[in-house]
Formats: C-alpha cells, structure tokens, sequence
C-alpha cells in the first residue's frame, strides 16, 4: 500500500499511507469521454459564476441583501467546481491517481466546505423569500446589508469548524490494510472506512454533516409552506402570481442543487448501484448545480436581464457613436 508514515504517542501508533490511489470508474470503456464532458462543465461554470459575480459587483441597484446571498452561492459555486473538476481531470485524464495523504485531505476539506456553503447559501436565500413575502411590512428592519453580511460569516466561520473538524479526525485514523480510495476523490465515507483502528467519531462526524446536509432542503420546504400559506390569503390571482414570481429562480436552484443529490442518495440506498453508477451519478449531482445556477439567475431574474440589457445599449450606442463620428 506504499510507504507508511507513522506518528507514535505513548499508547498507539497512527499509520499513514504516503499516498492514497483513487480508483474512479473501472473497467468503463471510453471513459475519458466523461472526464472531457465534465471539463466543458467546468468551464460554462466558472465564466457563468464568474459573470454573476462581476455584475453583482458592478451594478450598484444588485448590492441588495437578496444579491448578497447571490454572491455566496456564486463563490461557492467557482470554489466547489475547482476543488473537484481540475483534481479529476488531472487523476484520471493524465493517468495520475495517487494522491499524497496531506492533499488529499486538502481535497477533501474544500470540495465539503464549498458543498456547505452552497446549501447555507440556499437556505439563507429562502429566509430572504420567507421575510419579504411573509412580513413585507418589517422586511427592512430585519433584512438588510449589514444582517445578511453578518449572517454569511457566521455561515463560513461555522461551516469552516464543522468541516475541518471532520477532515482533521481522519488525521488519528490507522490505515494499514488498503489505500485504495472507492471514488473519484478523496471522498470522506470511503477514506475512514477504510482505517483498522476506532473510526466511531469520524463515523458519527459524516452523520452529522449528512443531517446538516439533509436539514437545508427540510428548512426550506418549511419556509415555502409558510409562503404558500400567506400567498393563500392573497385576495387576487394576479397578486400571488407577482409574489410567486420573486421565489421562481430559488425553486430552480433548490431544486437543481438537491434533487439530484438526494435521488443518488435514494438510489445507493434501495438499489445495488454498481461503483461506476454511483460515481457517475453523484459526479454529477455535483458537477452540474453550479453550471445551472448562473443561468438560471440570468434567465429568471429581471434586475439581472435589465443590466445585461442596459449594458449591451450602451456597447451598441458607443460603437454606434464611433462610426457616425
């Protein structure tokens, strides 16, 4: 399994391998196919992110608590994607599937923190749906640039404890039987599973962030039932249809950030899903999210089409000027 360092203290000795071997899909033919489909992905995702970024930065109208949020799930979207996309391209595309120990839990660490702030981020996004349709009237006492700011770092100092938690406790686990890793990166479930000492708290640890994970999309369904509710009261169609129409975009991406995820989740616990499926499915659940959540933003939001609009006329009437001059 490679040359093992290990660190003694005076009751036991903690053996770690020099590197881990991440096997990814096995025995698939033409599979560098999917790793080049996954590459494309990573590419509309970065430049869509990173154009939802820029505009949020530049149009002063968007520096709202609403776009704060926006900003968050779009930074983490950029952070997930480049924790997990390039570290594959670079295993499995240029035959390099060893891992050092000490990246790997690197690895680890940024691909479930940017996970985690994604769905904070969708969670703190329907609090903001839940206050502006619920309680319009105080909606700016309690919702504002300072709060969400303030929020938001609260959500990263947390997220940033419970994830570095779970990646340093895999520092006291023993692995000395294998140091092949059932996934296409250094997924925590297969790695402590993997130890030949207690791996009870690292255990515990991965339920607790699952019930963390599981939790965000429960949170918002609540949230919703409580829009849905006071969108009952409304007398007029015409009003529920124009206060629906605030929430649309935060459905598609609650929608296309969880689904997926969930059904994989679903799908490993009823069916025999053979390792290459379930990798393929939850690469996936996560690759895609952050390709979607840009354009659904673009698509689905007016204030967003309206710069773009604005902007693209004041190109034309530019180049428009420069001609005629």
């Amino acid at each position: 399994m490679g040359i093992l360092n290990a660190s003694f203290s005076p009751n036991i000795s903690v053996m770690h391998p020099e590197y881990f071997l991440i096997s990814g899909l096995s025995g698939m033919p033409n599979s560098n196919y999917y790793y080049v489909f996954l590459f494309f992905i990573y590419i509309i995702s970065v430049i869509g992110n990173s154009i939802v970024l820029l505009i949020i930065y530049l149009d002063q109208s968007l520096h709202s608590p609403k776009y704060i949020g926006v900003f968050n799930l779009a930074l983490a979207d950029i952070g997930e994607t480049n924790a997990l996309i390039p570290n594959m391209m670079k295993t499995f595309l240029f035959d390099s599937q060893y891992i050092s120990f000490n990246a790997c839990l690197a690895n680890m660490f940024f691909v479930y923190f940017f996970n985690t702030i994604q769905c904070v981020s969708l969670v703190v996004l329907a609090f903001d749906r839940f206050i502006a349709i619920c309680l319009p009237l105080r909606y700016h006492a309690i919702v504002n640039n300072s709060v969400m700011c303030s929020v938001f770092s609260v959500c990263w100092i947390v997220s940033t404890f419970l994830v570095a938690t779970t990646v340093s406790l895999v520092t006291r686990l023993s692995f000395c039987k294998s140091n092949e890793i059932q996934s296409y990166f250094c997924d925590h479930g297969p790695v402590y599973r993997m130890a030949c000492n207690d791996n009870s708290i690292s255990s515990f640890m991965a339920k607790l962030n699952t019930a963390v994970y599981f939790a965000a999309p429960l949170t918002i369904f609540l949230s919703y039932l409580c829009i849905f509710f006071t969108l009952s009261k409304i007398t007029t169609w015409e009003g529920r249809i124009k206060a629906l129409k605030t929430c649309v975009s935060h459905l598609l991406l609650v929608g296309v950030c969880f689904l997926p995820i969930i059904c994989a989740y679903i799908a490993a616990l009823m069916l025999s899903l053979s390792p290459n499926v379930r990798i393929i499915s939850t690469s996936l659940a996560y690759a895609v999210p952050p390709m979607l959540n840009p354009i659904i933003y673009v698509l689905n939001t007016a204030e967003v089409k309206n710069f773009i609009q604005t902007l693209i006329k004041k190109k034309s009437a530019s180049i428009a000027h420069s001609l005629s001059d």
